[in-house]
């Protein structure tokens, strides 16, 4: 994979919302799983995979329909569902109960950061000219 002026580019949310069906905190999750796996912490192919798609040179849906990547994947989700199969109905209940207090704390992040003012936390600038006047 060649390095270019491009591989700094980020991907666009767009994809991200649309792969999560438009739920902002399953897009982050999302997104911060493929950063995880660019990293390299799934092996050479993941990585490879996730830089790809976070770089916005393959989408994710394409990525997945290559045979390299998706066998990676499919070996790597090996072991964690055998360790779910083997899990009790209560421990799974426990996971999951977990699981959706993590994506409605990283929700309610979402929607805090959407009420709050961008930029300097509604501070006003020194600069900024609101409350000067010539006169």
């Amino acid at each position: 994979m060649a390095e270019g002026p491009e591989s700094t580019r980020k991907v666009d949310e767009s994809e991200f919302l649309e792969m999560s069906g438009q739920d902002p905190a399953q897009a982050g999750v999302l997104r911060r799983s493929l950063e995880e796996l660019a990293s390299g912490r799934g092996g050479d192919a993941l990585r490879e995979m996730a830089q790809e798609v976070l770089s916005g040179r393959a989408s994710l849906r394409d990525a997945v329909d290559v045979s390299a990547y998706s066998d990676q994947l499919v070996a790597q989700a090996a072991p964690m569902a055998e360790k779910w199969a083997a899990l009790s109905d209560a421990e799974r209940e426990a996971l999951a109960a977990e699981g959706e207090r993590s994506m409605a704390e990283a929700q309610a992040r979402i929607d805090e950061e959407r009420r709050t003012p961008q930029g300097d936390g509604g501070k006003k600038s020194r600069h900024d000219g609101r409350g000067w006047s010539l006169y």
